[in-house]
């Protein structure tokens, strides 16, 4: 448990004395980061994830702007696998998903050293905020509609996808899939 004194000033988080800005704006070019110092923004919506989207932060003021999902079209890093390649130009980048930190590093190693010829990963997940909390109908597939807190649900990642992004050698050569699982 936290012993230290947390409380809200007016638009601070106050955590031991030390004033933390918080925002609730929709769009992020709103959002007057050139005000509080911030150079480094993590954008971890889910839903700014392309370069154009992402973006919207340095209109307010961020110098940077790491979006915490693969993206279309911004370029991807993950420390200890591509980390090298970043150029201090790159104002907007993807630091890939949880899944492809993990998968990457491990795949490389094993890359660098056998060669993947070709490879099939599975990752188990919580549920999360976008899934049907009772059963009922979903637009994408039948089992998108289980209630998420009783049932495990296979679902898609792109999480293979990505790893090939950031390892050209192995793109095309994993696959993967996911369960969405119960947690308490």
């Amino acid at each position: 448990q936290f012993k230290g004194e947390i409380k809200v000033e007016g638009a601070d988080l106050v955590i031991n004395g030390k004033k933390i800005r918080f925002y609730q704006e929709r769009d992020p070019a709103n959002i007057p980061w050139a005000e509080t110092g911030a150079y480094y923004i993590v954008e971890s919506t889910g839903v700014f994830t392309t370069t154009e989207k992402a973006s919207a932060h340095l209109k307010g003021g961020a110098k940077k702007v790491v979006i915490s999902a693969p993206s279309a079209d911004a370029p991807m890093f993950v420390m200890g696998v591509n980390n090298e390649t970043y150029k201090s130009d790159i104002n907007v980048l993807s630091n890939a998903s949880c899944t492809t930190n993990c998968l990457a590093p491990l795949a490389k190693v094993i890359h660098d050293k056998y060669t993947i010829i070709e490879g099939l990963m599975t990752t188990v997940h919580s549920y999360t905020a976008t899934q049907k909390t009772v059963d009922g109908p979903s637009a994408k597939d039948w089992r998108g509609g289980r209630t998420a807190a009783a049932n495990i649900i296979p679902s898609s990642t792109g999480a293979a996808k990505a790893v090939g992004k950031v390892i050209p050698d192995l793109n095309g050569k994993l696959t993967g899939m996911a369960f969405r699982v119960p947690t308490a």
